[in-house]
C-alpha cells in the first residue's frame, strides 16, 4: 500500500469520525461537538477524496470548502494566534507574493512568444474577461442591496484577472490549454492597469479609491512576483554567460540596497518624505527583493529541479489561506449577507461561464474548444489578488468577502463544468468509434 493510499484512508477515517461527532453533537445540542465534527468531516474528506481517482480533480475544491467551514466555526482562533492577527497587511502581502510567484513559475517567456501565434484568440479571451466580469459585477451591485464595502468587493473580484484554477479546469476539460495559459499571462499583466481603472470607475462613488496607490499595490502583489518568475525563466532558458553576469550584478546592487534600507537607510531617505515618495520607495524595495529572489530561486532550481513540482502546491495553499482568512475576518458580516452574497457570486461566476462561451462562440466565431477555454478564463477570477488588495485597503473583513465566497463557488462550479465537458467529449468519441467499427450492410454498400 502506497503512502498516498494510507493518507487517503486515514483522511476518510477522520471524516467518518467527524460525521459521527457532528450527528451526536446535533442530537445532544452540544455545539462544541458538532463544530469539531463538521470541521473533521470536511477536512478529512478533502484528504480522503484522493482514494477515488474520479474525485482527485476535486480535492483542491474540497480543501477550499473545508477552510471556509473552519472559518465560519472557528473564525477568531484561525486568524488570531497568541494575540497576533495573521491578516496583517504585510503578512497578506508576503503570502500573496509567494502565491503569485508560484503561479508565475508556470508561465514562461515562450508563453508570451506564443501569444503572437494566436493573437486574435488571446485578444478575444482577454477582452471578454475584462468586459464581462466587471460589468456583470456592477449589474449585481445594482440588483442587490449590499452594504457599500461588500458591493465594492464584488466589483473588485470582477475586475481581477484569471485565476490559477481556470487553467486547471481547462486541462480537466481537455480544452485549449495553450490558449488558456496565454490568456492567463496577458490578463495578469493587463490587470496592473485594468483592475485599478475598473475599480476606480465603478466603485469610486462607494468608497474612497486611491487610484495611484491601488496601481502600486497591484505592481507589488502581481507584477513584481510574476516578473521575478519570468526572470528565473530567462536565466534558466535563454541567458548567455554575459546576460547572467549582468543579472547577477544587478541583483548584488539590489541586495546592497536592501541591506542599506534595513540598516537605517529608510529613515534617512524616506523618514520625512511625502506619502507618495514613501509609496514609491516601498515599491522600489519590493522590486529589488523580487530581483534578488529570482536569482536565489534560479540557483535553488539549478541545484534541485524538483522544487518546481512544489510550486502548484504553494499556489493552492495560498489560495486556501486567502479564502479561509477572508471568510474568518468577515464572518460576522457574512452571517448578515451570506445567502444573498452566495447567490450573487454564483450568478457572477455562472454568468461569466455562459456569456464568455456565447460571446467567443457566436460573436467571435471561435471553435468549441477555444470557446470553452474562454468561458473558464472569464468565469474564474484571481481571488488571492482580490483578497490581497482588500487587505491593502484595510478592509479584508468587508471588501474581501466577495472573493472569499466566489473562490469556493467558482471551484465547485468550474470542476463540475470541466468534468461534464470532458465526459461529453468521451461519450462523443465512443459513439464515433462505435459507428466506425460497425459492420457495413449490403444495403449500405449498394447505397454507397
Amino acid at each position: 500500500m502506497t503512502v498516498r493510499n494510507l493518507i487517503s484512508k486515514a483522511g476518510l477515517g477522520v471524516s467518518c469520525a467527524g460525521a459521527v461527532l457532528a450527528v451526536l453533537g446535533g442530537v445532544l445540542q452540544t455545539p462544541t461537538l458538532w463544530h469539531a465534527g463538521l470541521v473533521m468531516l470536511t477536512a478529512g474528506f478533502a484528504v480522503g477524496a484522493g482514494h477515488w481517482p474520479a474525485l482527485r480533480s476535486y480535492q483542491f475544491t474540497l480543501w477550499i470548502i473545508a477552510g471556509f467551514v473552519a472559518a465560519m466555526i472557528y473564525s477568531t482562533d484561525l486568524i488570531v494566534w497568541g494575540g497576533f492577527n495573521i491578516t496583517h497587511k504585510w503578512i497578506v502581502f508576503l503570502i500573496i507574493q509567494a502565491t503569485m510567484f508560484s503561479m508565475g513559475t508556470k508561465l514562461t517567456i515562450q508563453d508570451f512568444i506564443d501569444v503572437a501565434k494566436m493573437p486574435w484568440a488571446v485578444f478575444v479571451g482577454t477582452f471578454c474577461h475584462f468586459l464581462i466580469m466587471p460589468l456583470l459585477g456592477f449589474s449585481l451591485t445594482l440588483l442587490f442591496d449590499f452594504p457599500p464595502e461588500v458591493a465594492v468587493g464584488i466589483l473588485l473580484i470582477g475586475a481581477c484577472p484569471s485565476g490559477l484554477s481556470s487553467t486547471v479546469m481547462v486541462y480537466i476539460a481537455n480544452a485549449n490549454l495553450a490558449l488558456a495559459v496565454s490568456i492567463a499571462a496577458v490578463s495578469t499583466l493587463a490587470a496592473t492597469v485594468m483592475t485599478p481603472l475598473w475599480v476606480n470607475l465603478l466603485a469610486g462613488s462607494m468608497i474612497d479609491i486611491k487610484l495611484t496607490a491601488m496601481i502600486m499595490d497591484v505592481v507589488k502583489i502581481v507584477l513584481i512576483p510574476i516578473g521575478a518568475a519570468i526572470l528565473h525563466d530567462y536565466l534558466k532558458t535563454y541567458a548567455s554567460v554575459q546576460g547572467r553576469r549582468i543579472v547577477q550584478g544587478i541583483a548584488a546592487l539590489c541586495a546592497l540596497w536592501l541591506i542599506f534600507m534595513l540598516a537605517g537607510g529608510w529613515d534617512t531617505l524616506f523618514g520625512t518624505a511625502s506619502a507618495d515618495a514613501q509609496m514609491y520607495g516601498v515599491v522600489a524595495n519590493f522590486a529589488a527583493g523580487g530581483i534578488v529572489w529570482a536569482l536565489f530561486y534560479n540557483w535553488l532550481h539549478s541545484r534541485s529541479p524538483n522544487v518546481q513540482k512544489y510550486m502548484p502546491t504553494v499556489s493552492m495553499i495560498g489560495i486556501i489561506f486567502f479564502t479561509t482568512t477572508a471568510a474568518a475576518a468577515g464572518r460576522d458580516n457574512l452571517m448578515q449577507v451570506g445567502f444573498l452574497l452566495c447567490f450573487a457570486m454564483l450568478l457572477h461566476n455562472l454568468g461569466g461561464f455562459f456569456i464568455g462561451y456565447l460571446m467567443s462562440r457566436w460573436i467571435f466565431r471561435m471553435d468549441v474548444q477555444s470557446a470553452r477555454t474562454v468561458a473558464f478564463e472569464v468565469g474564474l477570477q484571481n481571488g488571492g489578488m482580490a483578497s490581497g488588495l482588500a487587505a491593502a485597503m484595510g478592509k479584508l473583513a468587508t471588501v474581501g468577502l466577495a472573493s472569499a465566497v466566489m473562490t469556493p463557488l467558482g471551484n465547485v462550479s468550474g470542476s463540475l463544468l470541466a468534468n461534464y465537458w470532458r465526459k461529453k467529449d468521451a461519450r462523443k468519441a465512443q459513439r464515433e468509434a462505435t459507428v466506425g467499427d460497425a459492420p457495413v450492410s449490403t444495403e449500405q454498400l449498394s447505397k454507397g
